[in-house]
């Protein structure tokens, strides 16, 4: 009951209600609110310290940055979601909030758009070496399973493809990346698509921002290639796994296709099964299931694996693993 009036005290102020009406609409900076609200940096950030305190939204570092949102669930999420669904569309305060919203929204949007537009034609052309993503997308589907799946952790969301991919399975979606630039392309698809249950934060795949076995499905697609040590990578994700849950592995076959590495940053030319086994068990798991996609011309394109683990026990490493900085 003391916990539920603090909230309501905290509500009870018209510039908070206007931020918690705003955060209903989605993830916002304090420099944005500055500009929809009107107010000073200093006051907006007083604001949303109580509403913080209040636990009615939570504070998301990214980089030089820091979104808020609503919190994720219980009664405070609940309670400031009603309190942005019962505000007055027709309040000239709050239909000035929504036309400043829509024009910072705007912004972010051309920005993330100018980013992928520059970054489009790398992925493009090494898209073009393998099969479609549709083949890719539904092997992946078909090797984690039905689920459901109550929160999946994507790393290295790119995108965030991968979290509409599995949307119709996941209760809660987080995606984690450590390019801003990249999360604000996922925050911008994820908008678009609807999917108010996904959401993404600014995190290394060496650390990632979760308490252990939390996550019933985690993604790494793509990302093993890019990174100094994927073991490392592998470790950081199987500790997150509740028991019973599912590590989903899509990357290249050995290959022998140099130039990804000089001009497109790869770090490894593709993993074995036995490597990505021998990984997975250190990290306490158990693979499952694998399935390779062939391109039509193997010698000069790309074989697609996806492998799936399970975690089997609540152990974390079956042997120690050399820690070293890695990034997404």
């Amino acid at each position: 009951m003391d916990d539920l009036v603090v909230q309501l005290k905290a509500l009870a102020e018209p510039t908070r209600l206007r931020i918690a009406s705003l955060l209903a609409r989605g993830e916002l900076t304090v420099s944005e609110l500055v500009q929809v609200l009107g107010q000073s940096q200093p006051r907006v950030s007083r604001h949303l310290k109580l509403l913080t305190d209040a636990h009615l939204v939570e504070r998301l570092p990214e980089g030089a940055y820091v979104f808020y949102r609503l919190v994720a669930g219980g009664p405070g999420h609940r309670l400031a979601g009603v309190i942005g669904e019962l505000a007055p569309p027709d309040d000239p305060v709050l239909k000035r909030d929504l036309d400043r919203l829509d024009a910072v929204k705007a912004a972010r949007a051309a920005a993330a758009e100018a980013y992928f537009k520059r970054a489009a034609e790398d992925w493009d052309r090494i898209r073009a070496l393998h099969l479609s993503e549709d083949e890719v997308e539904a092997a992946m589907r078909d090797a984690a399973g039905s689920g459901p799946f109550d929160l999946m952790i994507d790393v290295g969301v790119g995108t965030g493809r991968i979290l509409e991919v599995f949307a119709d399975r996941v209760g809660e979606g987080i995606g984690v990346d450590v390019n801003h630039a990249m999360l604000n392309v996922a925050r911008l698809n994820l908008e678009r698509a609807g999917l108010t249950e996904a959401s993404v934060r600014k995190a290394d795949v060496s650390a990632l921002p979760f308490d252990d076995h939390v996550a019933d499905l985690v993604t790494v697609h793509q990302v093993l290639h890019y990174l100094d040590d994927p073991a490392i990578a592998i470790a950081e994700c199987a500790r997150v796994l509740k028991p019973g849950g599912v590590l989903l592995i899509a990357d290249f076959a050995p290959h022998q296709l140099e130039f990804l590495k000089t001009e497109h940053a790869h770090r490894r030319l593709g993993f074995s099964d036995e490597e990505i086994t021998d990984w997975v068990e250190s990290a306490g798991l158990e693979l499952r299931r694998r399935a390779s996609l062939h391109p039509e011309k193997p010698e000069t394109h790309l074989t697609v694996k996806i492998w799936a683990a399970r975690r089997v026990s609540p152990r974390i490493s079956r042997s120690p693993v050399r820690i070293k900085a890695s990034s997404v």
